[in-house]
């Protein structure tokens, strides 16, 4: 990938909630969830000390994308030759696909993706093959 990874982490505690703002699909789950921790019109918009680390973890699970994770200060990270892959058709949305992939650019590049990847349905992405959210607002059904 030519562009380097953004991630951003807040923290609450012993939980670190984890951000990668390249695989939201801005479904808005997080923000529909906990909105006192969850303000894009806020900076920073994750203010994970709003909420229980309980609440943080039920409701990183729930996001569609995978863009949200978190780590916890002495748990040991899930073995992810464990994770079955799995696709799901999200209405009007993206192709969701959890588990690890390895997904082979049109140029030739190579990525491994882990956890939930989020592919563009509607074809109006600008991070192709991947969602960026963009089947919001040109009204995609599927």
């Amino acid at each position: 990938m030519a562009d380097r990874e953004i991630i951003k982490k807040y923290q609450n505690g012993d939980l670190t909630v984890v951000w990668k703002p390249q695989l939201c699909i801005h479904a808005e789950t997080c923000v529909k969830t906990l909105p006192e921790v969850y303000d894009p019109n806020e900076k920073p918009w994750i203010k994970a000390e709003n909420a229980s680390v309980e609440a943080l973890k039920s409701q990183i699970a729930k996001c569609p994308s995978g863009a949200l994770t978190y780590e916890l200060s002495g748990e040991k990270k899930q073995d992810s030759d464990s994770r079955e892959t799995k696709m799901q058709v999200m209405t009007n949305g993206p192709l969701l696909v959890h588990g690890d992939l390895e997904v082979t650019g049109a140029d030739g590049a190579v990525e491994k993706k882990s956890a939930t990847t989020a592919f563009c349905r509607c074809g109006a992405s600008s991070n192709k093959p991947y969602c960026d959210g963009t089947h919001n607002s040109v009204g995609f059904t599927g």
